[in-house]
């Protein structure tokens, strides 16, 4: 493709399945999104495991804003915040684009929620690009297992520079266009 022809990554569409409705994260969504982030038990095997704290989880907000990527997630069903996600660090030159800061609520965790959102997300990501990139903490076994049922593989590993937060060594998992199962 030359590059006249390359469309440019639409970080903020909204995106929507019979689980989940995606929308674009808004500095008023602070109160709405920390009630969840407020549970200790969902940042347990994250990386950084006090941004349960409101002082952490505001950092945490200012760098998902910051990113222009960032989404509110709602319970399709219900429009209930159950927690965000986002696209960060598209390249075009290797097309490929990030997923991740994903948290949902614990009352949601092993209903396919999560799978749906990364199956939402990774639907409209591959109009864009041929591949998809997951940082996951190394010690998020939790997340490392979930991130497989999307056909994903671990490609490495490297430290990670959070916004405002400690370095933390991550896996690096590839989800490539031609193994994405939508089912």
């Amino acid at each position: 493709m030359i590059e006249s022809e390359r469309k440019s990554f639409d970080f903020q569409p909204i995106l929507s399945n019979t689980l989940v409705k995606l929308v674009p994260l808004q500095k008023e969504d602070l109160d709405k999104l920390y009630a969840v982030a407020s549970d200790p038990l969902i940042w347990e095997q994250h990386p950084n495991k006090s941004r349960y704290q409101r002082p952490v989880f505001e950092k945490f907000f200012e760098g998902a804003m910051a990113s222009g990527g960032a989404f509110l997630i709602h319970d399709a069903a219900t429009g209930q915040v159950i927690g965000s996600t986002r696209f960060y660090d598209w390249d075009a030159h290797t097309s490929s684009v990030f997923i991740g800061y994903t948290f949902i609520d614990r009352l949601f965790w092993g209903k396919g929620y999560n799978l749906s959102i990364k199956q939402l997300m990774a639907s409209h990501a591959f109009e864009y690009v041929a591949r998809i990139l997951f940082h996951i903490g190394a010690e998020n076994l939790r997340s490392q297992r979930s991130i497989v049922k999307t056909g994903a593989h671990k490609i490495g590993e490297e430290v990670v520079a959070y916004y405002g937060e400690p370095d933390k060594l991550n896996f690096v998992y590839e989800l490539k266009k031609e193994d994405f199962d939508t089912n």
